[in-house]
């Protein structure tokens, strides 16, 4: 259950971060920026949150065969 938890968690956060770079690029607005500020440190946390649960999620390639996951 704690891969799976994860996993979900990490999906959600990426997902989050994928339509805010979807709002940059079709309307140049940045949520991110717009909610914590411009590069400010809390802003500065989400983006490597977001890059680390990608990073992350790249195992699910590994694990797609799995049955147990």
């Amino acid at each position: 259950m704690g891969v799976k938890c994860l996993d979900y968690t990490a999906l959600t956060i990426v997902i989050i971060g994928a339509i805010n770079w979807g709002l940059i690029g079709f309307f140049n607005f940045n949520l991110v920026s717009f909610i914590f500020g411009n590069a400010s440190w809390l802003s500065r946390i989400i983006y490597g949150l977001v890059g680390i649960c990608g990073l992350y999620l790249c195992t699910l390639y590994g694990r797609l065969g799995d049955s147990e996951s």
